[in-house]
C-alpha cells in the first residue's frame, strides 16, 4: 500500500521506526535513512492490520486507564505539552490520532498475548532437557573482588596535572610493592575515588563493569596481585585483585524458574509465529472475489 494512502495512525509507526533505528524523528533523517524507516513502518503497520483483523481480536477491550497510562508515558518524555503537540503535527498526528494509534498497539499486544497463551505447557522433563542442552546459559560468571586507588588528572591544578598525577601514583605503587596489606590505608589517604571511604573497595565484579582498560587489567591479574599503573579518561589507577571467585554452573534446582520462564517465552513466540504465518496464508488478497 502506498504511504500516501495510509491512515494517520501510520505516522506513529514511522515515528517509532525512526526513533528505534536512528534515535531521531523522521524529518531529521536523510533520504536513505527515511526509506529504511518507512520500510520498517510498513512492516509493523501491515502486521498490526493483519492481527487486528483476525477473529482473535474480537471482544478485546482496552481499559481507558491503560490507554491513559500509555499516553502519559509518551507525554512524560516531553518537557512541555506544546513540544509533544509540535512533534505529533510534524508526523501527521494529533492527540486523538496518537490515542487511536496506541489503542491499536495495545490491542495488538493483547491479541498476541491471547494467542501465545495457547502454547503447550512443558513439564519438568522437558525443562530439564532444555537446561542440559543450554547449560552455558545457566552459569554464574567469574567475579573478582577488587580495590582501587585513583589519582585524577585535572590540568587546572598543578598537583593533578598529568605528569604530577602519574608521579604520585607511581610512588604509591612503589610503596605497595609486596605490601598489599597497606592498600586500604593508602587508599583512604590518597585515593580520589569515593571508594576511598571503604578502603578502596569497588566490590566483587564480573567482566564488563569497569572501564575497558581497567577491566582488561583486572582480569589479567592473579589473585592477590597488584596491577601496574593503568590510565583512563579519569586519571591513573592502581588495582588490587583481592579475590577471584570462579565461575560456576548453577544446578537445575536453583534455576528451574528461570528455565521455565525462558522456555515459556520461547514456546509462546513459536505459537505466535505459526499463527501469523497461517493468517498470512489464508488472507484473502484485496480485490479478490
Amino acid at each position: 500500500m502506498s504511504t500516501d494512502h495510509r491512515p494517520r495512525e501510520y505516522g506513529y509507526h514511522l515515528l517509532r521506526a525512526a526513533q528505534e533505528r536512528y534515535q531521531r524523528n523522521p524529518e531529521a533523517l536523510d533520504p536513505d535513512q527515511l526509506a529504511q524507516a518507512r520500510r520498517q513502518a510498513d512492516r509493523t503497520f501491515d502486521l498490526e492490520d493483519l492481527v487486528l483483523g483476525a477473529p482473535e481480536a474480537r471482544g478485546i477491550v482496552i481499559p481507558e486507564p491503560q490507554l491513559d497510562a500509555a499516553l502519559a508515558e509518551i507525554a512524560g518524555r516531553y518537557p512541555d505539552p506544546a513540544d509533544l503537540a509540535d512533534d505529533l503535527a510534524r508526523n501527521g498526528l494529533d492527540q486523538a490520532g496518537l490515542r487511536r494509534a496506541l489503542h491499536r498497539e495495545l490491542t495488538f499486544d493483547a491479541v498476541m498475548a491471547r494467542v501465545g497463551a495457547r502454547a503447550t505447557t512443558l513439564g519438568d522433563l522437558d525443562l530439564r532437557l532444555f537446561y542440559e542442552l543450554h547449560r552455558d546459559r545457566f552459569t554464574r560468571p567469574e567475579r573478582r573482588g577488587v580495590r582501587q586507588i585513583l589519582i585524577t588528572v585535572n590540568e587546572d591544578f598543578q598537583e593533578n596535572s598529568a605528569a604530577a598525577a602519574l608521579a604520585r601514583i607511581e610512588r604509591l605503587a612503589e610503596r605497595l610493592a609486596g605490601r598489599t596489606h597497606r592498600f586500604g590505608a593508602l587508599a583512604r589517604r590518597h585515593s580520589e575515588c569515593p571508594s576511598a571511604l571503604d578502603d578502596g573497595r569497588l566490590g566483587t565484579l564480573p567482566r564488563g563493569q569497569l572501564y575497558p582498560e581497567l577491566d582488561a587489567a583486572l582480569f589479567g591479574l592473579a589473585e592477590g596481585e597488584l596491577s601496574t599503573v593503568v590510565g583512563t579518561e579519569l586519571g591513573f589507577h592502581l588495582l588490587w585483585c583481592e579475590k577471584i571467585h570462579a565461575g560456576i554452573s548453577l544446578p537445575f534446582a536453583k534455576v528451574r524458574d528461570q528455565v521455565e520462564s525462558l522456555v515459556t517465552r520461547r514456546q509462546r513466540r513459536h505459537c505466535q509465529k505459526a499463527w501469523i504465518a497461517e493468517l498470512r496464508r489464508t488472507q484473502v488478497p484485496t480485490g479478490a472475489a
